[in-house]
């Protein structure tokens, strides 16, 4: 890249940044694909919920094919709101997941560690993933999630640690809203990822024990010193604004988070030029 006088000359990694319909809610998954689309997200990545169309692999192609958004990735049913989504098996939700991001091309699925009373699924969790993998390209990034604290007592509500950076997980996924609530150290937790670290979920925080989701930049959360470090590093994963808007007031005010967390994004996504790996 050439440099002109006076700048400094920048590489932007070929990561896609994506975003993720439950950042539309209360609106519906087809919005988001609408939405996405307006806003020059590269694509997004389905949260599979209550949303009936969340859960329809034949109606999430036809969005795909009509607004021309890719389906980068899912985000397999893993909410205690979404338990009887694609059934009551944790196992047969992921099956499912896999199924629809093989048909969808999309090349991830996220996942959450499993809860502390799903006995039998804590058990096969690692190696489960693990087989998983080894039997299709789309990769399982599981997680970082967060404990449940109140009145000075911490609760973990999952069988095996909120941070499953220790586990043999070959990809995980990193979300800023989750690192803010855990107290956790973001970079310190993308630096122990390394290579494995496969899907970003970017949002911000302010280290309430509220999972707030806010707009990168609006809380304490390092955004963009890990989007520099991800371009620093090549990163050829996936970015996915995840944020809440569910206090807007309209389609109006959405639309301008959204728009705004998209050119966080882009900005700060990038590296100088001698930074970049060769």
């Amino acid at each position: 890249m050439t440099e002109q006088p006076g700048t400094r000359a920048v590489h932007v990694p070929t990561a896609q940044v994506a975003l993720s319909t439950a950042s539309t809610y209360p609106e519906s998954t087809a919005n988001a694909f609408e939405i996405a689309a307006r806003l020059g997200y590269d694509g997004v990545e389905v949260m599979v919920w209550t949303d009936p169309v969340s859960q329809d692999v034949d109606a999430l192609e036809r969005l795909s094919d009509y607004h021309r958004m890719p389906i980068l990735a899912i985000h397999a049913p893993c909410l205690i709101i979404t338990q009887r989504v694609w059934g009551t098996d944790p196992w047969v939700k992921l099956v499912k997941a896999k199924e629809a991001a093989e048909r969808l091309g999309a090349s991830t699925v996220v996942v959450h560690p499993p809860f502390r009373w799903q006995r039998d699924y804590v058990r096969q969790f690692v190696g489960g993933i693990q087989q998983m993998e080894s039997e299709t390209p789309v990769r399982f990034a599981v997680e970082n999630m967060f404990p449940l604290r109140a009145r000075g007592r911490e609760v973990s509500p999952y069988g095996m640690d909120w941070n499953p950076i220790d586990e043999g997980f070959l990809d995980f996924t990193l979300d800023l809203s989750h690192t803010a609530v855990s107290q956790s150290d973001a970079m310190a937790m993308r630096r122990s990822m390394g290579e494995r670290l496969t899907h970003v979920h970017i949002a911000d925080g302010t280290g309430t024990a509220r999972d707030e989701h806010l707009v990168p930049g609006r809380g304490d959360q390092p955004c963009a010193e890990l989007l520099e470090d991800l371009a620093s590093a090549d990163f050829d994963g996936i970015v996915v604004v995840e944020i809440n808007t569910r206090a807007c007031d309209d389609r109006d005010a959405r639309e301008a988070d959204l728009a705004e967390a998209l050119a966080f994004t882009r900005l700060n996504l990038a590296a100088p030029a001698d930074a970049w790996p060769t």
